[in-house]
């Protein structure tokens, strides 16, 4: 079902939310119904957030205990809320918080978050950034950080972290070397790194940003993250060869994985490397249903930690994305379609039944397989509310315009240069040649030595427990 929604519409229906939700009863066929089941999902995530409030954190974070990461999660599913409802209420939030991150070099590096830097954390900004150019989220003024800059900037500081002396290739976990995780190559800083990848190929149209995304991903499946069944799992550590894999399948891991490849299916031309991107995204579509098997058919859930109720902070936000890349997936090989919408539809439907708890009557809970709000509000209320919102705000992708790219509509402003700060590394270049060189090292390593000197030697302790 395609409908379109002019901007009045959409007003006139956020005002008479209280009409159309009754303890968000989602009807997925009615727009009206989901429209307002967002509105009331993204309020109840802007009440949280204390960054734009005088006397908060600074702009763009949650309050503790939630992490930087978290927050830049945040934004990219408000960005899509904002193109997927119409509603630019939050958006003034939304636009200081990106920018004010970014940092003064403009790279998702801000000084406020050193000491707990990891490349999938970096890379959830780039994400939003990524998304705000695809959806022609309204630019920043010309003196500021431009989005899809932003997105360059943060590949383009990560690549010579990619290390072929540990494991064969691949990032670390973490950029500063005294958190935990450091000595940790996984799925989710590679992954994002490949997704990272394929969409700035397929906005700039150049092909390097393809060669490297390319790269990451047959890493993932030569060190045995992706298996040949196009399972998804976590990772493993450098002193292992990462050859100890942990083959916990997490829902977010598997969806970073899968809209990378979609991507690369709609950036590839017609022949043999597409039908190659497209036989990668129906493997890993098909294998999501480990994701869909527990509990009411077609509701997903956290196999990993769920049904034990064991999932920590972090992880009751994973399923946010997972929805989150389902959806883009759709619209980048739509040959997916008949697939992810009945279980996005039918999980959204879930998730909005657990969303009337709490005092107000409409705080969400955790478990989408049970019929009543389950209570549990007090581990990772920010996750499972975002979660709930991105998998209800995915049922309206089929209407949702396209992601632009530069040459159908994107105005977002590029530079090939971004991120190059304080680098001894001349950029992207030919893969063919090797693109890291011992000396680049050096400005890869710039965080630790910082850190180094910061800390004395201190070990400082990263409370990211995201495995």
């Amino acid at each position: 079902m395609r409908f379109s929604i002019t901007g009045i519409a959409v007003t006139a229906l956020l005002t008479t939310q209280s009409v159309l939700v009754s303890a968000l009863d989602l009807n997925p066929d009615d727009p009206k119904s989901i429209i307002a089941a967002a509105k009331v999902l993204s309020d109840n995530i802007m009440e949280m957030y204390t960054g734009n409030k005088s006397g908060g954190d600074f702009p763009g974070r949650f309050p503790y205990p939630y992490y930087w990461w978290e927050s830049g999660a945040v934004m990219g599913a408000l960005i899509d809320y904002w193109a997927f409802t119409g509603d630019a209420g939050n958006n003034p939030a939304v636009t200081q918080a990106m920018i004010h991150q970014a940092g003064d070099d403009r790279n998702y590096e801000p000084t406020n978050v050193t000491r707990e830097l990891g490349n999938d954390d970096q890379s959830f900004w780039a994400l939003a950034a990524m998304g705000a150019a695809e959806r022609k989220y309204p630019d920043p003024p010309a003196d500021q950080p431009q989005w899809l800059s932003l997105a360059q900037a943060v590949f383009v500081r990560q690549t010579p972290r990619w290390e072929p002396e540990y494991c064969n290739g691949g990032m670390r976990w973490q950029v500063v070397q005294f958190n935990a995780g450091y000595n940790y190559k996984n799925t989710v800083s590679n992954g994002l790194y490949f997704q990272i990848g394929a969409r700035l190929a397929r906005f700039t149209g150049n092909e390097t940003y393809a060669k490297y995304a390319e790269r990451a991903y047959d890493w993932l499946v030569e060190v045995g993250f992706v298996n040949g069944e196009y399972k998804v799992f976590d990772g493993g550590h450098i002193e292992k060869g990462c050859l100890d894999t942990s083959y916990n399948q997490w829902t977010y891991n598997a969806g970073i994985v899968l809209a990378g490849c979609a991507t690369m299916y709609n950036y590839s031309a017609p022949g043999p490397d597409q039908e190659k991107w497209r036989q990668r995204t129906e493997g890993l579509m098909n294998a999501l249903d480990v994701f869909f098997v527990w509990g009411t058919k077609d509701v997903m859930y956290e196999v990993a930690c769920e049904r034990d109720n064991k999932c920590n902070r972090d992880q009751r936000s994973f399923r946010a994305y997972l929805a989150r890349f389902m959806a883009l997936t759709v619209q980048m090989a739509p040959f997916t379609q008949d697939y992810i919408m009945p279980k996005l539809r039918t999980t959204a439907i879930a998730a909005a039944k657990q969303c009337d708890g709490g005092d107000n009557g409409r705080t969400c809970g955790m478990r989408w397989t049970v019929p009543t709000c389950d209570g549990s509000f007090e581990v990772g209320l920010l996750g499972q509310t975002l979660s709930a919102l991105e998998v209800v705000q995915s049922t309206l992708i089929l209407s949702a315009p396209a992601p632009v790219t530069a040459t159908t509509g994107g105005t977002s402003k590029g530079d090939l240069n971004a991120g190059m700060t304080g680098l001894n590394y001349t950029g992207l270049r030919d893969l063919s040649k090797d693109p890291i060189t011992t000396g680049e090292k050096v400005g890869a390593a710039f965080l630790t030595l910082l850190m180094g000197g910061v800390l004395g030697g201190f070990a400082w302790f990263m409370v990211t427990d995201r495995i």
